[in-house]
Order: C-alpha cells, then structure tokens, then sequence
C-alpha cells in the first residue's frame, strides 16, 4: 500500500526524499520504499519522520479500513 500521506506531508514542507532521508538518518532510497509501499519501517524510524515533519503517526501511518 502506497503511503501518499508521507508523500503529501514531505511535499507540503517542501522536503526532498534526499532531505526528509538526511534529516532521519536513512538513505533516500529508503524514503522512497517507505513510500511507494515496499518497506516497512520502525517504530523508531516512523517516529522519527513524523517528528521531522510535524505530524502524528496517525496522520502518517494509520491506513484507515
């Protein structure tokens, strides 16, 4: 499942997946699978992007049934 609320909020802060990867501590390549649904990160990692980008892991991870 595609996360296109990460990709929304890193586009509304005007963030790169180079940037938004470099402010978290990950490569960009693993932005990108977060993304586009192929990897499933952390809790640590998920906490950490939602810190960088001012929302709560229910604005960025919580898939609505």
């Amino acid at each position: 499942m595609k996360n296109l609320k990460l990709k929304s909020a890193r586009a509304a802060k005007d963030l790169s997946q180079q940037e938004l990867a470099g402010l978290v501590g990950v490569s960009r390549q693993t932005v990108s699978a977060i993304e586009k649904g192929d990897y499933n990160p952390t809790i640590r990692l998920c906490i950490a992007i939602c810190k960088a980008l001012g929302k709560t892991l229910d604005d960025l991870f919580w898939e609505e049934s």
